[in-house]
């Protein structure tokens, strides 16, 4: 089976919670398929938002692409409800100075339903979360 990205809205993917919210950047952003547009956090960490695959997926990497974001955690859930999230990655990424971090995380034991994103620091006030890609196949 051909690997999808796993993550875009296309494919059926939906952020069901996000932490904050601006209108003008709304959590959807992350999964539109398109670098351009964004999520951006309002201030406080930790943020989160939660993607819900729909039916269970096999992830074998996960590219992220993000600004001003300093510690990142993904945990992951099997279960039918966003419930039962086990830590699965967590890295401190590289401050890029008015460019995209490019993240990309090559992915073990990646069956998943849900995945929370979760960033516990940042560089700045504010982080931005561009794009968020799962390579895999639906389990």
């Amino acid at each position: 089976m051909k690997n999808a990205d796993l993550c875009l809205s296309s494919e059926g993917a939906e952020v069901i919670l996000a932490t904050s919210s601006d209108e003008k950047h709304p959590p959807e952003n992350i999964i539109d398929g398109n670098a351009e547009t964004f999520w951006t956090t309002t201030g406080m960490f930790p943020q989160e938002f939660i993607i819900c695959f729909h039916k269970q997926v096999k992830i074998e990497k996960l590219i992220i692409q993000s600004y001003l974001v300093r510690t990142l955690r993904v945990e992951k859930s099997t279960s039918k409800e966003p419930v039962g999230f086990e830590r699965w990655i967590e890295k401190d990424l590289v401050h890029t100075e008015g460019q995209l971090q490019n993240e990309e995380i090559m992915a073990h034991s990646g069956h998943a339903t849900y995945l929370r994103v979760i960033i516990l620091s940042a560089f700045d006030h504010f982080a931005s979360v561009h794009s968020i890609s799962a390579e895999g196949t639906v389990s």
